[in-house]
């Protein structure tokens, strides 16, 4: 837990500055990419049944998790977690993601 706390902690002081203004993004976009790249691993649309890869969250939990907003999502997806591939986004297409995981807030 600690380990976690400060590994989240230092993603979001080492972010890139437009991490900072994750909202600002377009969601059809954001939708775009996360079909594109997501899918396989995570539910990211309500027309998808369910994932390939079991015990990840859905967009829709990582959405109404209240602890994570636009601007920690854009970070995380700046340096995802070891498990995920580096899928090479730039600063535009994480704000993108990010506004579009945002919008699945409930």
């Amino acid at each position: 837990m600690r380990l976690t706390l400060l590994f989240c902690l230092a993603v979001m002081l080492l972010a890139p500055a437009d991490a900072a203004h994750a909202g600002s993004g377009n969601v059809a976009a954001g939708e775009k990419l996360a079909r594109q790249w997501c899918a396989a691993c995570h539910v990211v649309a309500e027309a998808q049944d369910r994932a390939a890869t079991i015990g990840v969250p859905s967009f829709f939990d990582i959405a109404a998790n209240p602890d994570m907003s636009e601007a920690k999502i854009a970070t995380f997806l700046a340096d995802p977690h070891p498990r995920m591939p580096d899928m090479g986004l730039s600063n535009l297409e994480i704000r993108d993601l990010a506004t579009y995981i945002g919008s699945l807030r409930r």
